[in-house]
């Protein structure tokens, strides 16, 4: 039996996504994702936020660029990955990290929307990327909270 390795993050973005090219002008796209959950301690309400690397491949990492910014709410699925680096000293450093296979964006449309040089806003409902991936744009109204379940 194979085993199963699945991320499912809902989470702010903490920058804005930095991308770079790669031999053959594979683009590779990161950013760190916050997630928080609050709970109650002694009747105290604690917020605990976890950070997230986040990292996109190729066509998902140049819609991402195009439409993912700094604190916009992100729905993310991937698997987690795990890898080894040696910083400028030499040192074997280990990194761990989501490696996006898609993504959704939560909030309203226009929250998402690429701006043109003249102001005005794209209509793009869907954006199809390579791998049969999507990005969906999602509408926040009274029926829907914005969370993808």
């Amino acid at each position: 039996m194979s085993g199963v390795n699945k991320v499912i993050l809902v989470g702010h973005l903490g920058k804005d996504p930095e991308i770079r090219y790669l031999e053959g002008n594979v683009s590779v796209a990161s950013f760190p994702l916050a997630t928080s959950e609050t709970f109650s301690k002694d009747g105290k309400r604690i917020e605990q936020t976890e950070w997230h690397n986040i990292v996109l491949w190729r066509g998902l990492a140049d819609v991402a660029v195009k439409y993912l910014s700094k604190g916009k709410l992100v729905y993310i699925e991937g698997k987690l990955r795990t890898r080894s680096y040696e910083d400028k000293e030499g040192i074997r450093r280990y990194t761990t990290e989501i490696v996006a296979e898609s993504f959704n964006l939560l909030g309203r449309r226009s929250d998402f929307e690429p701006q043109n040089p003249q102001g005005t806003s794209t209509n793009a409902s869907t954006v199809e990327v390579e791998k049969e991936q999507s990005v969906d744009f999602t509408e926040n109204n009274d029926d829907n909270d914005g969370l993808p379940f």
